[in-house]
């Protein structure tokens, strides 16, 4: 898996070494050229008009020039060759269990009330989340933990999406690329304002003359001032003075008006421009895919839109500018003149940009999901199931686990209720994990960490890391009950539910927790749900005997040399090991 990443890396280092050389000549090049073009200019002002003097400062403002383009697309060749080196360095610290510490981890899309995103490690510190994003923009951030979250698929579009997925996943050098042109757009809230004023189609002046007046008069005033100052006529100073102020008596009263119109295309800290780039590359790419083919299709018109908005961004940047701002806003009416240009913008575009954020949106989820086989070893595309409620998996493991470190099982369900019992620390958890995650990236039409996996479309509910509450007095025993009673009244309505409860009541007394667990049971086999559950108390294994539908699964240990060994592999029937007194021993109490 690293190979294919070093190789790209090794590709753009060589040619950051080509360039850079050349890169510094420029520098220098352009550096006596400016001091050339000025010591000309200086020659034509003191000793007066000469025609070699004035064509050597042309010549020499032109190879200024060119050697200034030639300069700047050298910058963008090294900054785009060091992007490229730094997503496949990310990419190399998934693959050594690095990620941990990339700082977006989606935390502020932790909900409590979630039925898995906080005990499935979806959102939040060491998440799948954080793992697999390589999102650019806002849009694609909100997209991709909607997706994991709430993924709404039925069979027909999980299939879909899986092809895509899978074809994104193929082309290595397609995604870094793709990365690098969304990833300089960057994730900002902004994104969201733009889009929904972008779509507001209320016009800025609806009067046509005054439009018209306003558009072309501030061109005949520029020429009006231009002649009296080339000509030196005096005795219309002062009218060109009133012209002028006229002008910037229009623009400041038109303030408020053309701030608020402008409104987030005028406040975004980055260019527009930069999503024309990507969506060219996206556009510009032959897909074998329903999906891709399905969001080109929707970007077509974007790239011409986004360029256009993009000119008028930069347009606007000119505020960065003080002095300029005020003199082109004086004498162009530039604010004015922005806001027309949107205006028409709108006219054409308006109706189509809210579904060009939506897709980019889309392409971004995509393209992360897609990652997973490229930094997860042993993955498969999972086989979709219709109805039943089935999990059929080979060799399946946890894919946020190191790869080195990751312990596989083989695992069959058939919508039963499975009790797994085992000692402390023999991998109850992470299994239950295993199967919840893998359930929700499967439903997401991800791929898998498996060698093969088949399941039913499952909507995965858990009870695993439960804490207490001390802003609303819960105990960790009542917050529990309120998970658990949540589970049963989603089974009720949703019959493919699948619960995954670790350690059932383990903030009660071991009388009220068996009783407790046996109770939950029952109402769970009573309502046909179905799901895994973890526990210490073997007592529970009992309730095997007593219904149809429940089975025992269990984690092992061995003890050699004074050390307990765990394989953290599943067996069938119930556990037949304890570890606590001997892990007592072990600690000196």
């Amino acid at each position: 898996m690293r190979n294919k990443y070093l190789s790209i890396i090794s590709e753009h280092e060589a040619k950051l070494k080509k360039v850079r050389g050349i890169f510094s000549l420029l520098g220098y090049g352009k550096l006596f050229f400016i001091l050339l073009t000025g010591f000309l200019i200086f020659s034509v002002v003191t000793e007066g008009f000469s025609a070699v003097i004035i064509i050597s400062a042309v010549l020499s403002f032109a190879v200024l020039a060119a050697l200034w383009v030639f300069h700047n697309n050298l910058q963008e060749s090294m900054n785009y060759s060091n992007g490229i080196i730094e997503i496949c360095n990310r990419q190399t610290d998934r693959i050594n269990g690095k990620w941990a510490s990339f700082k977006d981890d989606g935390a502020q899309f932790l909900d409590s009330d979630h039925l898995y995103a906080a005990d499935l490690d979806i959102v939040g510190a060491k998440s799948l989340f954080q793992l697999l994003n390589t999102t650019g923009t806002w849009h694609g951030r909100q997209f991709f933990s909607e997706d994991l979250l709430r993924p709404a698929y039925n069979r027909e579009e999980i299939l879909i999406r899986q092809e895509a997925i899978a074809e994104l996943s193929a082309d290595t050098r397609f995604s870094c690329k793709i990365q690098y042109h969304l990833s300089k757009i960057g994730v900002n809230p902004a994104a969201v304002k733009l889009a929904e004023e972008l779509k507001e189609e209320t016009p800025f002046i609806e009067n046509a003359v005054l439009r018209f007046l306003l558009s072309y008069v501030p061109a005949l005033t520029c020429v009006f001032l231009a002649v009296i100052f080339i000509f030196k006529l005096e005795t219309l100073y002062i009218t060109g003075a009133a012209a002028a102020f006229a002008q910037a008596l229009v623009w400041v009263l038109t303030l408020p008006k053309t701030h608020a119109y402008l409104g987030a295309a005028a406040g975004l800290p980055y260019k527009l421009s930069d999503y024309a780039a990507a969506i060219s590359l996206i556009t510009g790419k032959e897909f074998k895919s329903e999906k891709l083919n399905q969001i080109k299709e929707q970007l077509v018109s974007a790239e011409k839109g986004f360029k256009w908005l993009g000119r008028i961004a930069d347009k606007l940047n000119i505020r960065q500018i003080a002095v300029l701002y005020y003199i082109f806003n004086i004498l162009l009416l530039w604010d004015l003149e922005c806001a027309f240009s949107l205006r028409e913008w709108k006219k054409k575009y308006a109706l189509l940009s809210e579904k060009w954020f939506a897709s980019i949106g889309e392409f971004e989820s995509l393209l992360s999901f897609s990652h997973l086989p490229n930094i997860c070893a042993g993955t498969c595309m999972p086989e979709i199931i219709a109805g039943e409620k089935i999990i059929n998996a080979e060799l399946t493991g946890h894919p946020l686990l190191a790869n080195e470190k990751r312990v596989c099982n083989d695992f069959n369900f058939n919508g039963n209720i499975l009790i797994i019992s085992g000692s402390n620390m023999s991998g109850k958890t992470t299994f239950l994990r295993t199967v919840g995650i893998n359930l929700v990236l499967a439903k997401c039409g991800s791929f898998v960490c498996a060698k093969r996996f088949a399941c039913s479309v499952f909507e995965p509910a858990a009870s695993m890391r439960i804490t207490d509450d001390l802003n609303e007095g819960l105990s960790t025993f009542y917050a529990e009950l309120k998970r658990i009673k949540k589970i049963i009244d989603t089974a009720k309505g949703q019959t493919n539910m699948l619960f995954l409860i670790d350690e059932i009541f383990r903030g009660t007394n071991s009388v009220d927790r068996l009783y407790g667990a046996k109770t939950v049971l029952s109402k769970l086999h009573g309502i046909n749900a179905a799901g895994l559950i973890s526990t210490h108390d073997l007592e529970l294994c009992e309730l095997a005997e007593m219904y149809q539908r429940v089975e025992n699964f269990s984690f092992s240990e061995t003890y050699e040399g004074g050390k307990i060994i765990f394989d953290y592999k599943i067996r069938g029937g119930k556990s037949t090991t304890t570890n606590a007194k001997y892990l007592m021993e072990m600690v000196g109490i």
